[in-house]
């Protein structure tokens, strides 16, 4: 009589333990990305910039950033890690925790030129990474010294081809996208320019405003105020499309050299394993990001236009301009340590 009457007293605790264990169970086997993704960001984000502050990868990271930081409610810190091209900064991202909270601004440099243009990467560009989504394309624009004779491709061409090796063109140094996208054009249009190298694009731009080189391929938003100045010549545009910021300024390809194109470009990638559902909600926010008119505004003051796409097309697209670019820097000879 006593044990039975002891046994529906004990039962409800029974249940209770047993629907609290079930419980405990179901938790502890959901996924550990559904359970990120419903924190996800509970805490401060830090997107490292390769490169130092004020050039054009520094400046278009601060812009989404800022965005990034009204959208999710937490801080958006800039760490900027320059050197190596961009080398340094990119492999502290490549060796980060995969959680969505170290982010790196890439670009063409760090992810499609630099494995074929360095020795040895102590990172695997593709393989490291899980790439969220490009932000912005920049054109690159040929621009000459007014003091030049030639004012379109055709003309450069010509000139170039009746002055083997005595056209000159700066750069901010070998192996950058303004020195390859030079190599390019030489490649393509048969013409024997040689490569002034300088560190950095600042005094290569000096050099050539002073007419000591002839002409360069610099990032647009580095030139486009000495166009405006009547400083420079503005010859073509590097990029498929003409530029919304000089649209009177046609493309190199439709200006004498078909199929050219070369594409400065910036994007956000984190490290490899990173959580899908993670994935989806940055790429989600930079998406609306670069939606933004205040977003477009401020990156048309730059010459950049905004380029947002799915993770899985950001990695094709990584995947062919690495190959793009490893032939332009076997042909070009260019080699880094």
């Amino acid at each position: 009589m006593t044990r039975s009457r002891r046994t529906p007293a004990l039962a409800p605790k029974r249940r209770l333990l047993t629907v609290a264990v079930l419980a405990a169970g179901i938790v502890a086997a959901t996924p550990f990305a559904a359970r990120a993704q419903a924190a996800f960001p509970s805490k401060p984000i830090t997107i490292v910039v390769g490169f130092s502050p004020g050039g054009t990868t520094d400046t278009l990271a601060r812009i989404v950033g800022q965005y990034m930081s009204r959208d999710f409610g937490q801080s958006v810190i800039i760490d900027n890690r320059p050197g190596a091209g961009g080398n340094i900064g990119t492999q502290l991202v490549a060796r980060a925790q995969p959680d969505g909270y170290t982010l790196l601004m890439g670009t063409v440099g760090t992810h499609a030129i630099n494995q074929s243009l360095y020795k040895k990467l102590a990172f695997d560009p593709i393989k490291d990474f899980q790439p969220i989504s490009r932000v912005a394309l920049v054109p690159n624009l040929l621009v000459a010294h007014p003091s030049q004779p030639f004012k379109t491709v055709k003309e450069l061409i010509a000139h170039a081809k009746a002055n083997p090796g005595k056209i000159n063109f700066a750069s901010s140094g070998s192996g950058t996208s303004i020195h390859l996208s030079a190599e390019m054009f030489n490649q393509m249009a048969g013409t024997d320019m040689q490569h002034i190298p300088y560190k950095g694009s600042a005094p290569a731009l000096t050099d050539l405003l002073a007419g000591q080189t002839a002409l360069m391929f610099d990032n647009m938003p580095s030139v486009i105020g000495h166009v405006r100045a009547g400083k420079l010549r503005p010859i073509a545009v590097t990029t498929p499309q003409r530029s919304p910021a000089l649209p009177d300024v046609p493309t190199i390809a439709e200006a004498g050299v078909p199929g050219y194109s070369a594409t400065s470009w910036f994007g956000i990638l984190a490290p490899a394993g990173t959580p899908a559902p993670v994935v989806a909600r940055l790429n989600a926010t930079i998406l609306k990001a670069l939606a933004d008119p205040e977003v477009k505004k401020k990156f048309a003051e730059q010459g950049a236009e905004p380029h947002g796409e799915k993770p899985e097309q950001f990695a094709d697209f990584i995947r062919s301009e690495t190959a793009k670019w490893g032939q332009t820097v076997k042909a070009s000879g260019a080699t880094a340590d």
